[in-house]
């Protein structure tokens, strides 16, 4: 049931790309099938598996490959609130570009998104939705004579689901899209350059494709490949965000409910399976070279050097490599006590301390595991993600790093989709439904199976000797009052949240959170200095290498009573504070435009120059 996305899988997925998927770069992207290609490749079921292992380095990335940085954790997501850069932020975009496509000629195995600092998702590229429907097309006229009902069935849920996929992508982007339900031929000019769809309309029709997908994908069609428990889990992630993005911008309550009943529905698809646990520590899900055996990864890539297939993330995690966009205070701060409380009211040991040595022992576990111990001046922040390097890689600072550890030659395995998600999506899913359609409330029972679920993870043997502690689960009738609440957000569902940003980190979920649940307003780093700190230190003890002449007049702490200190060359004892982020500064203002991105300015024209209407993004 457990889907291994193997290197025979890469191997044959490419294979596949390079036979089918050759296309030019247009409005939208048309590819020349052969004569060859087009009549002998359908005929049986090898066929249609052949062409739909070519999606699956498009949407089951992992870690990417080398060093491709695309939707990769670490290397490809660094725009989000709970990080801060080194001198000024990233801006959000400012002006219509001047055009928004992929580049090259061919579909390759990893579509550039070229947006994913700001968008976490596609450029305005159809070629994949065209590659689906060639897909829906010819199971239907080529190769529906050929085999059973069932695997009729299948191969068309294996073909929707994957339309669905990459306009939900699509929609996260632009919002409202052109929708296509069928391979276009050369001569349909009208339809090629059709004006945007409605999102509401265009999410209706991925709806439908996700429902056929639930009904008639196989369960276990083999351990490498796409089956129904791997698309539920995908559809309850899709489907929660389209659903509580209508909810919460007061798109369309209809659809959003509608919408919202499907990711939970997905979910428990996974969920009453009982086919996958939480008997792992969170540290070996990210840092293991197999991870065949985790039963709370539900899909993983798995890499191999012998083979050349490796990526760099662990690179970039090994203590040495930099990290300019790093956790900020913001973020240390939103970690819950191990007791289960927030670090204001909280009576764990050194709740109120914000050294790196004592977050690790009294926050979750996930801090722990996901945040070297010791200050380290790679890191813009001081604060150090080892979220996605073993333990054993942080012996060798200082040191020749092996390749597991160094370049692009990486062999860790990464989780695609994981338990964690699901769960998580699921108890969302329900609290929104309660608060905004009068649904079932969230029982003791619901946050056992998730939240809590999640908390009682074990916890490795090396962070037990530190002393690290399961979180406490969370208690309906007991949610501890913290003082940083958003006042619009109940304290169930603000905990909800809390519980996906300490999962989530680096894995580049939080700014497509934030931008659903109408929260962009958090990338305004003017309204909290905590966004411009790491953690607290004694420079002099804990990182005395930044007390060189370099650094005068430009190393600072914010003292225990607010005042800036700035090091002078000869005031080392006062340098005790949190460490300010290097010469950090906000990044332009933006506004609610942001939450989509505008059309190329190339493709409006285009459509202009051939007597067509391309509608901008609103605000654009």
């Amino acid at each position: 049931m457990k889907m291994k996305y193997s290197k025979k899988i890469a191997y044959v997925a490419f294979a596949a790309m390079a036979l089918f998927s050759s296309c030019s770069k247009e409005v939208l992207d048309r590819n020349q099938l052969t004569q060859l290609e087009d009549e002998n490749s359908w005929g049986n079921e090898l066929g249609l598996r052949l062409y739909a292992n070519g999606f699956y380095q498009n949407y089951f990335v992992g870690y990417n490959s080398a060093w491709g940085t695309d939707y990769a954790p670490v290397t490809g997501y660094t725009f989000s609130d709970d990080l801060t850069n080194r001198n000024v932020q990233t801006n959000f975009e400012n002006a219509v570009p001047a055009s928004r496509v992929g580049s090259g000629s061919t579909i390759t195995a990893m579509e550039a998104p070229s947006m994913l600092t700001q968008y976490s998702g596609p450029t305005w590229n159809f070629a994949w939705v065209r590659k689906a429907n060639i897909f829906i097309n010819r199971i239907d006229t080529k190769t529906k004579p050929n085999i059973t009902t069932e695997a009729y069935n299948h191969w068309t849920a294996v073909a929707r689901f994957f339309r669905g996929f990459e306009y939900s992508r699509l929609v996260e982007v632009f919002g409202d899209v052109p929708y296509f339900d069928r391979e276009l031929a050369d001569n349909d000019i009208q339809l090629m350059y059709k004006d945007r769809d409605k999102r509401g309309e265009v999410m209706d029709k991925v709806y439908e494709d996700f429902k056929y997908a639930l009904e008639n994908m196989r369960i276990n069609d083999g351990k490498q490949y796409l089956n129904r428990y791997i698309a539920a889990s995908f559809i309850s992630r899709l489907m929660l965000f389209e659903g509580s993005f209508q909810y919460y911008h007061n798109l369309d309550k209809n659809r959003a409910k509608k919408y919202l009943e499907l990711a939970q529905q997905a979910s428990e698809i996974v969920i009453n399976s009982n086919a996958y646990s939480f008997t792992s520590d969170f540290k070996s899900l990210f840092s293991s070279d197999d991870l065949s055996a985790n039963k709370e990864v539900i899909m993983y890539r798995a890499y191999d050097n012998g083979k050349s297939v490796t990526h760099s993330v662990g690179s970039y995690s090994n203590g040495t490599e930099g990290q300019n966009s790093a956790a900020n205070l913001v973020l240390m701060k939103s970690f819950i006590c191990n007791d289960g409380k927030p670090w204001q009211n909280s009576t764990a040991t050194n709740a109120s301390s914000f050294k790196i040595k004592d977050l690790a022992v009294s926050r979750d576990p996930r801090f722990e595991a996901s945040f070297y111990e010791k200050p380290l001046s790679s890191s813009a922040t001081l604060l150090y993600a080892f979220k996605f390097a073993s333990r054993e890689a942080l012996t060798y600072l200082g040191k020749t790093y092996p390749a597991a550890w160094a370049s692009n030659t990486n062999i860790t395995d990464a989780p695609v989709i994981r338990l964690a998600e699901v769960v998580l999506n699921w108890v969302e899913t329900k609290q929104i439904l309660a608060e905004g359609f009068g649904g079932a409330a969230v029982t003791q029972s619901d946050l056992d199976k998730s939240v809590n679920a999640i908390r009682n993870r074990p916890i490795d043997a090396i962070a037990t000797s530190k002393g690290v502690k399961k979180t406490a689960p969370l208690i309906l009738g007991a949610i501890a009052v913290d003082p940083s609440r958003d006042g619009d957000v109940s304290p169930l569902m603000w905990e909800i949240r809390r519980e996906r940003r300490m999962e989530f980190v680096y894995e580049g979920f939080r700014l497509l959170d934030i931008k659903r649940w109408k929260k962009l307003n958090y990338m305004d780093y003017s309204k909290n200095q905590d966004y411009f700190l790491g953690p607290w230190l004694d420079v002099k003890t804990d990182l005395p290498s930044l007390l060189n002449k370099s650094n005068e007049g430009k190393l600072k702490v914010v003292n225990a009573t607010g005042a800036t200190i700035t090091y002078n060359g000869s005031n080392d004892d006062q340098l005790v504070g949190f460490y300010m982020v290097e010469n950090a500064q906000h990044r332009e203002p933006f506004t609610d435009r942001s939450y989509m991105a505008p059309v190329g300015q190339a493709q409006v024209n285009e459509y202009k120059d051939r007597g067509y209407t391309l509608t901008q993004t609103a605000g654009w």
